[in-house]
């Protein structure tokens, strides 16, 4: 991938997951650029359909373009970084992501957003007073 195309998808997020909003520079592992409508789906390798994912959920989310929403058991298209406004779908309780909307809840399950792990990570962040970012 182009050099100066990684640099916009990265600038655009602002070094942070669209995602789980996990700033980068609180990862010791590199983020990557994600394919928000993967290639065997059709997706291209064009700025609309590039997404700044962090490690864990670019790895959740795979090929991934649909999940089920765990409150009316539907299928529902994932998060689109390019279309969607996080606010709109998610938000946040503590440590914990809510999804505000059967896109938001969906993803939140593919993307186990909120494993253990994750939790707990965010929960130390907190802490800090590092995470979420407020800018």
């Amino acid at each position: 991938m182009d050099t100066s195309l990684v640099a916009l998808v990265i600038q655009r997020a602002k070094a942070v997951c669209e995602y789980c909003q996990l700033p980068q520079p609180l990862s010791s592992i590199p983020f990557e650029i994600d394919h928000i409508i993967a290639q065997k789906h059709g997706g291209v390798t064009v700025p609309e359909n590039l997404g700044f994912a962090c490690f864990y959920c670019n790895s959740y989310k795979g090929p991934n373009i649909a999940g089920i929403d765990p409150a009316s058991g539907r299928i529902v298209r994932l998060y689109h970084p390019r279309k969607d406004r996080w606010s709109k779908h998610s938000r946040w309780d503590g440590p914990l992501l809510v999804g505000s909307s059967a896109i938001g809840r969906a993803t939140i399950a593919v993307l186990a957003i909120n494993h253990p792990d994750a939790v707990a990570l965010r929960a130390s962040l907190i802490e800090e007073g590092v995470f979420p970012r407020t800018a």
